[in-house]
């Protein structure tokens, strides 16, 4: 029998109960529409997670004293420019590309005329941090090493400072702005960057590293220093070259006195979460696949026993036994397609909204393979109702009351 009458039987047997098969089709459906969203979920929660990494740059190295959250009052080293120089030794430039000390003031108080904002991180640096941490300046400029040098009062603001303090209306570049009641002409603004985690990027501020120690943390003590590697591949290379070198400074013997965050060890960590997370949604979603699945074989069970005498009669007129195997296997199949068609598209319209905070992107081998198992569960679990009727005695199938 050709495929095209095989199908129009299927057809047929699926039309005899409506009701009933639309219950099946819709266990295929929730399964595949599950998979794919969950799927697209943790796919889109790994995107955001590199995102973020790539916003602070993911080779770059981060030293702080003592430990993470421990700093000098846990016994870690006082890190100071001193270190900045050991660091900047050319010895090191094949895998050290800037090293930018940092100091820092949080929760800094900043007016315009009338309007007031608590900057959440106010910082020291240098030039080099441009580079370093990945920053672009959306107007105006960075101030520069000379700026520096003379302890100037300038300032470079974030994105939500600056809309904090001037609106839409005012343009910030050359205005002065005070930060805990001292005054600093606003030289630059921030491209918008972002969150990162419970930290907006945008609502940050950058002075001179010496204007900052002079006017703002009383203090020629570092919080830290980043160091940026000639590439992400070089890395590993530059946390060990910076490693040697404040170990043979810091030399410790209650515990270590520095610690060097890696953040590209910190997004491969990420990363092997979210794959871990993702597979963890796929397969609870599978689970869903698999309870359609053995619905499928109970639904076409029913059929086959309310479908006795006809299978008699046939199989009784000459009807061979692949001919009987392949119409309930082309039932299930139809059963299967049909929920995965619609599972698809119902699981596409789904990962267009946000979901828990995250944008769900869509991973689209997910959406074949759902697809595909779906059938295929769906063959699986027919062969048996199938094959119990192909197998029938036709005397024992006329019989049947």
């Amino acid at each position: 029998m050709n495929a095209i009458r095989l199908l129009r039987l299927a057809m047929r047997g699926v039309n005899t109960n409506r009701t009933r098969s639309f219950l099946t089709v819709l266990g295929i459906l929730i399964g595949v529409a599950s998979v794919i969203v969950l799927v697209s979920v943790g796919n889109g929660s790994a995107i955001a997670v590199a995102k973020r990494f790539d916003a602070l740059g993911t080779n770059t190295l981060t030293v702080l004293s003592g430990g993470f959250g421990r700093g000098a009052r846990g016994g870690g080293a006082q890190l100071s420019m001193k270190d900045v120089v050991a660091l900047r030794d050319p010895e090191y430039k094949s895998v050290v590309r800037n090293v930018v000390p940092v100091v820092s003031a949080q929760s800094i108080v900043g007016t315009y005329a009338e309007a007031t904002t608590t900057v959440a991180r106010v910082t020291g640096t240098e030039p080099e941090m441009v580079d370093a941490g990945n920053w672009d300046v959306q107007s105006g400029r960075y101030f520069d090493t000379g700026e520096v040098e003379d302890r100037q009062r300038v300032a470079v603001i974030g994105a939500r400072v600056a809309d904090n303090l001037f609106g839409t209306e005012i343009q910030p570049v050359g205005q002065q702005i005070s930060l805990a009641n001292i005054a600093f002409e606003i030289v630059g603004v921030l491209a918008p960057k972002g969150s990162s985690g419970n930290t907006d990027q945008d609502d940050i501020a950058f002075v001179p590293i010496t204007t900052a120690q002079d006017t703002l943390v009383g203090r020629t003590s570092l919080n830290q220093i980043v160091v940026q590697a000639t590439s992400r591949k070089t890395t590993t290379e530059a946390q060990a070259a910076v490693t040697t070198v404040l170990s043979s400074r810091y030399p410790s013997t209650n515990g270590s006195s520095f610690a060097v965050l890696n953040q590209a060890s910190l997004l491969q960590s990420s990363n092997d979460s979210s794959k871990t997370l993702t597979v963890l949604l796929a397969a609870v979603a599978a689970i869903s696949l698999l309870v359609g699945g053995i619905g499928i074989m109970n639904i076409m069970l029913v059929t086959v026993t309310e479908r006795t005498r006809e299978i008699g009669i046939r199989k009784a007129v000459g009807a061979p036994k692949s001919a009987i195997l392949g119409q309930f296997l082309f039932e299930a199949s139809v059963l299967g397609a049909v929920g995965g068609a619609v599972g698809v598209a119902v699981g596409l319209i789904g990962s267009r909204f946000k979901i828990a905070g995250t944008v769900p992107v869509v991973r689209w081998d997910s959406v074949a393979l759902a697809l595909f198992v779906a059938v295929a569960i769906s063959v699986f679990f027919g062969f048996y109702p199938a094959n119990r009727a192909a197998s029938m005695r036709p005397i024992d199938a006329l019989r049947h009351e």
